[in-house]
């Protein structure tokens, strides 16, 4: 581990103690701050040093975390992430970015008031941007979603949001939301876990990070169902997906189809049919969607979503992740925006094809 940090005793600052960084640890400076990412037993550790002060910090880490190797490298890149390469990892889980100064890092910086870093796995390829769809209660949203998932299994993955109300029917927790309990979400939103959030009919939804990252880390086009609430707080942060809000043929038809599930109380059925007046308003007059499809008939609604998105049956996916066969022991550095990965191996030159 630490074989070939890109960070020096030389450059030391201000008193900076070289003596409190272990030998299985990598140090890397960028601007004024030292990162020190380390490994215990069953995870990476991060620790923060400002070289004007000499003062530690241990960051609020957010994302999903890699599992520890046999050794890693690492390299700042692009003075706003570090990327890690892991030694004698699969193909698939060798390497990973620290984020450290990116915009979605400063925001979060700003809501916790505190550290901030965010891991995220890197792939190869061109992932599609994820695909938002809201929509009010009874419209339809998760059958379209459904039919999607069904048709292009390979293509698309499902981002199952949280949720603090009790389950309805035959859901499943993990399938159909997570649902958890409302202190323990509402510590996960003050810990800067969620992409978005809201209140809604009373009970909390939202999106975690790490629920979308599964998806994306998967090779899939991520799919999203939230409410306008929720859309308009994607839309304001730095992910970068395609907006489509469902309508409702007309009000009745909503009414009939709340009143068909036979779910919910007329107090419930009532509360959802003034919040889908509110929501059908923004979702039209807001800006934030950028397709709006009306589902008065559910396959030809189907047919626009597909068409919206330049969809076939004939296609495959082509966005599934691939790995980089890396030998076991080499270095990394970066230049501009590139990685250089050296080593003295023929299992280099090989390798090398797929970088």
């Amino acid at each position: 581990m630490g074989e070939a940090p890109a960070f020096y005793a030389d450059n030391l600052q201000n008193g900076f103690d070289i003596k409190t960084i272990k030998a299985c640890e990598t140090s890397i400076s960028i601007q004024c701050k030292t990162y020190v990412i380390g490994s215990s037993d069953d995870a990476f550790v991060v620790r923060i040093c400002d070289q004007t002060t000499g003062n530690w910090v241990i960051p609020n880490i957010l994302g999903t975390k890699p599992k520890p190797g046999k050794g890693y490298s690492a390299a700042a890149l692009n003075e706003d992430r570090i990327v890690m390469i892991k030694k004698g990892s699969s193909s698939d889980d060798c390497i990973w970015f620290l984020e450290v100064d990116t915009p979605y890092v400063k925001e979060q910086k700003q809501i916790l008031g505190a550290e901030v870093v965010a891991w995220s796995k890197g792939v190869r390829g061109n992932a599609e941007a994820p695909i938002v769809i809201s929509g009010p209660s009874g419209v339809g949203k998760g059958t379209l979603i459904s039919k999607l998932m069904e048709e292009f299994p390979s293509m698309f993955g499902f981002s199952v949001s949280h949720t603090t109300r009790a389950p309805r029917g035959m859901e499943q927790d993990g399938v159909h939301y997570h649902f958890t309990e409302r202190a323990v979400m509402e510590k996960d939103i003050k810990d800067g876990k969620f992409l978005e959030f809201a209140s809604v009919h009373g009970n909390l939804y939202g999106t975690s990070i790490e629920a979308v990252e599964v998806v994306s880390d998967s090779g899939k086009r991520c799919i999203l169902d939230i409410d306008v609430q929720g859309a308009r707080s994607v839309r304001a942060s730095p992910l970068d997906a395609v907006f489509v809000f469902i309508c409702p043929p007309s009000m009745d038809e909503l009414e009939h189809r709340l009143r068909a599930r036979a779910t919910e109380s007329e107090e419930q059925i009532l509360k959802r049919l003034r919040n889908a007046k509110a929501e059908i308003e923004q979702g039209q007059s807001s800006g934030i969607f950028d397709h709006i499809l009306y589902n008065d008939n559910l396959e030809e609604c189907y047919q626009s979503l597909k068409d919206k998105h330049s969809l076939t049956s004939s296609m495959t996916n082509t966005a599934a992740p691939l790995g980089i066969n890396l030998p076991e022991e080499h270095s990394v550095s970066a230049m501009d925006s590139k990685i250089i990965i050296k080593g003295g191996t023929a299992e280099l030159e090989n390798a090398s094809k797929n970088l």
